[in-house]
């Protein structure tokens, strides 16, 4: 985390752009995106350098970009650096929000760096920045049942259950980014995570 709390921010939401595709579990950074840029009030405008749809706001003093990548998730990559370097924003202060299946459906994690484990959005936007150093807020989707290939899983839409639940888990996910923006990661980290 950048040790300047009024740096400017970006938060990427990452999902597959198309209708058939935007109630699926993989778009939840999407839904998350859409939620912030309901909050600040602004709409999603193309930003044609980094072919991405962009919202741009303040969230207290930090001047602060939504973003959602106009790519396929595999290629999240290039619009998220394109991004970083038109509006200067370092790695330590780009935020992504992206599906994760190895935690269950609803809980948040939050994390700085690390691994993709498997994420192709996420191996992505390391190779593309040339670093693992930016945060995460990772939102679970469950397992796939059976023996069901992950990469099918995360491209159907979510339960009729699950769909119950989903306005909370995109609103606090969309709380946990603000979060990691005014608190840091370990303050947000302790609020987020379950005890």
């Amino acid at each position: 985390m950048s040790d300047d709390p009024e740096a400017p921010a970006l938060i990427v939401g990452l999902g597959n752009p198309g209708p058939q595709y935007e109630k699926t579990r993989h778009n939840v950074g999407f839904m998350v995106a859409d939620a912030l840029a309901g909050r600040i009030g602004g709409a999603f405008s193309s930003h044609k350098k980094s072919n991405s749809d962009i919202v741009q706001a303040r969230l207290g003093r930090r001047s602060v970009v939504v973003a959602k990548p106009r790519t396929f998730m595999n290629l999240s990559g290039q619009p998220v650096a394109a991004l970083a370097r038109f509006f200067s924003i370092d790695a330590a202060n780009i935020v992504v929000v992206h599906d994760e299946l190895d935690i269950d459906f609803g809980a948040l994690r939050l994390k700085l760096g690390g691994g993709e484990g498997g994420h192709n959005g996420l191996r992505s936007i390391s190779q593309h920045l040339s670093t693992k150093d930016y945060l995460r807020v990772r939102v679970g989707v469950g397992r796939p049942p059976g023996r069901m290939d992950p990469a099918s899983f995360v491209l159907k839409p979510f339960s009729a259950a699950e769909r119950k639940d989903l306005g909370v888990v995109v609103e606090e996910a969309a709380d946990a980014a603000e979060l990691l923006l005014s608190a840091g990661l370990e303050a947000a980290q302790n609020r987020v995570h379950p005890r």
